[in-house]
């Protein structure tokens, strides 16, 4: 069966409210022959004359009285799919956000982007989850809203991306260890015991092809998958954690921080989302907010 043509809709929204083809062609601006064709392809696509004369006139019959309103309706919904969306008013939005980041950023932003939602958007409630790897899958199924990260290998093709801040690397170990006084050197450095982070799956990362232009090697004593348990193992022990400087801030309280004494590229961290929500106004709201917060 083939497709009606859904332009007859507003077609006929047209010629019932009028009551007249002359009248419907001169609104639509047609010539009066076209309107006459497009009656009669309506009255072949709903098998009713719709239209019928009476003395010098139309009348509509019992199926257009029927279809009156509900067309009318439907050409108004369908107009206002096809127009562009109206502003955004934060303060009448009641929406739920799903934002998939890595452990440190919800304890460095999480706060302000919370507070800086909540005094322009009450309604809107926001729902962090762990990342614990670096595909788009749940971007692409919808489960996640908007992530934040490092762009890598693993982020897909079609995800949208934009930079929030540039980070680098530091060592952190417990105050009263031997790093904690001072000069630090990549020897001191290298000499003393790891815990380790894999980076993109590798365990020997950036830091460990520093230190392998100089000559050394740091000893890898355990590895863990996240920023918080890297710092927790060194906070109670003698071990060494390296972690990106402005995303881990308020996991190092009351541990010693020290620049690396070997030079190591710095990081980007992006958010990411599906292009589908590039043009949704709650959304790129909600980016604003997210790049606002990460700016300062």
């Amino acid at each position: 069966m083939a497709r009606p043509d859904l332009n007859l809709l507003v077609t006929l929204d047209v010629l019932l409210d009028e009551g007249s083809v002359a009248r419907a062609a001169r609104r639509l601006r047609l010539s009066p022959s076209a309107m006459s064709r497009a009656l009669a392809r309506l009255r072949a696509a709903t098998g009713d004359p719709l239209l019928v004369r009476a003395g010098r006139g139309l009348v509509p019959t019992p199926r257009a009285l029927e279809l009156r309103g509900r067309v009318g309706q439907i050409v108004q919904d369908g107009e206002a799919v096809l127009r562009p969306a109206e502003r955004l008013d934060p303060g009448v939005l009641a929406r739920s956000f799903t934002l998939r980041t890595r452990d440190g950023f919800v304890e460095n932003f999480g706060g302000a982007l919370i507070a800086r939602i909540g005094a322009e958007a009450p309604g809107v409630r926001l729902h962090f989850v762990q990342k614990t790897n670096r595909d788009s899958a749940l971007l692409r199924d919808g489960s996640v809203d908007l992530e934040t990260g490092v762009v890598g290998r693993m982020t897909g093709p079609e995800i949208r991306t934009q930079a929030l801040y540039r980070d680098r690397f530091i060592g952190v170990v417990r105050h009263g260890h031997a790093l904690s006084r001072g000069r630090v050197t990549a020897a001191r450095y290298a000499a003393g015991k790891h815990v380790g982070i894999p980076y993109q799956g590798d365990a020997r990362g950036r830091i460990d092809t520093a230190l392998a232009a100089l000559g050394l090697e740091r000893e890898l004593v355990t590895l863990v998958e996240s920023f918080s348990v890297a710092l927790a193992l060194a906070r109670g022990s003698d071990l060494i954690a390296s972690v990106p400087e402005r995303h881990t801030g308020n996991l190092r309280d009351g541990m010693h921080s020290f620049a690396l004494p070997v030079a190591v590229p710095g990081i980007t961290i992006s958010m990411l989302w599906h292009p589908r929500m590039d043009a949704d106004p709650a959304h790129r709201w909600l980016r604003g907010c997210v790049r606002e917060v990460c700016s300062f």
